[in-house]
């Protein structure tokens, strides 16, 4: 009889508790777009506007001729205006350096150094032979390293990962970001935990009535968009965000911490998929060099950026395990050779990436 008792209160404990969540999120107001008061990500958006402008600099190093100053991307990367060239006009205080994971600064300036060497190759690329390569049709043409490795993609894609999702997910979002003051309003900016979560907000680089107005979209903007008719990504990741920060301004902290699992969770899909999505057009294209060697840097890049999520579905062994298998033999960026990738290396890759991320019924069609 004590037993039955016991296990009717449990009953009745959990009930409480149960309904008493679903009451915080319900009475939650969410409005249908990020118009919140005193929000600012203007940092964020400088930094996307930085990465756009590196992107541009170094894809025109895909025409014959032109050469790259490694010392300007250097200070492009870490905002030394005079050296940089800038196009826009970026806060002095405001760079990609300083904000991406700390150990892998200096793999980025690598990367900016291999791109400018390569692209003063005066001869075609080739395996052992840095310079550009042209798809079978001549309708593409990109500068790949000595052994088939793109370094723009893994410049820009990879910044993306260690830098703008390592920044929203596991630094914004994270605890020290969120244990900090959510009481004293700053005109403008809002709490300091609201800051923090609009910070996130803006590494996302969409429009603050996505996805009803899924353009102009930057970045991960972009990808969550391919993304969507396969994961119906774009709504969940903007419901998250907008349910987390009303709920921080509620004071509603459990809604909060729910809203944090749901963006990681969401985000990580859109990662994976991606990489995916680029092993299996590397597969498509197996015979034609160019638009392989094209895809698989943007799967490495992709892949790569799933280490920096706190709450990731790999172990950093089974992320390096499909880096391997995608680059041919290592997941060092500089060791890697696309020249020996066999396709049923890639296939391998494929189902590790889908395992992890529940997408084994769904990675054919990404």
């Amino acid at each position: 009889m004590k037993c039955v008792r016991f296990f009717s209160l449990l009953a009745a404990i959990f009930i409480f508790v149960f309904s008493s969540c679903n009451k915080d999120e319900d009475s939650l107001v969410i409005p249908g777009a990020y118009n919140f008061e005193n929000v600012n990500y203007d940092g964020q958006l400088q930094r996307l506007a930085m990465l756009l402008e590196i992107k541009n600099y170094i894809t025109t190093a895909n025409t014959p001729g032109v050469v790259l100053d490694a010392e300007r991307l250097k200070a492009m990367y870490a905002n030394e205006t005079a050296r940089a060239g800038w196009q826009g006009a970026y806060d002095a205080s405001k760079q990609l350096k300083g904000k991406t994971f700390e150990f892998h600064q200096g793999l980025f300036e690598q990367l900016l150094e291999g791109i400018a060497q390569a692209s003063t190759s005066a001869v075609p690329g080739g395996p052992g032979q840095a310079g550009i390569v042209a798809s079978n049709d001549g309708g593409k043409q990109y500068l790949f390293n000595e052994n088939g490795v793109e370094y723009a993609q893994l410049i820009e894609k990879g910044l993306m990962g260690a830098c703008f999702y390592y920044q929203a997910t596991a630094v914004y979002l994270g605890d020290e970001k969120m244990n900090v003051d959510n009481e004293t309003v700053e005109p403008g900016e809002g709490t300091a935990m609201e800051h923090h979560w609009d910070e996130a907000f803006g590494y996302y680089g969409v429009p603050v009535s996505f996805p009803s107005t899924p353009e102009p979209a930057f970045f991960w903007g972009v990808y969550s968009n391919r993304r969507d008719p396969q994961l119906s990504c774009n709504q969940k990741m903007m419901d998250a965000f907008l349910k987390g920060r009303a709920a921080i301004s509620a004071k509603k902290l459990e809604v909060r911490d729910e809203a944090i699992a749901e963006v990681r969770a969401n985000w990580e899909l859109i990662s994976g998929a991606t990489a995916i999505s680029y092993i299996n057009a590397a597969l498509e294209e197996f015979d034609d060099f160019a638009l392989r060697a094209h895809a698989l840097s943007e799967a490495i890049a992709f892949t790569y950026a799933l280490q920096f999520n706190p709450e990731r579905s790999f172990s950093i062994e089974e992320a390096n395990q499909a880096l391997r298998l995608i680059g041919g033999g290592s997941e060092d960026f500089f060791e890697m050779n696309l020249y020996q990738v066999e396709p049923a290396q890639l296939e391998q890759a494929r189902e590790i990436l889908a395992k992890g991320l529940g997408l084994e019924d769904r990675m054919m069609d990404l």
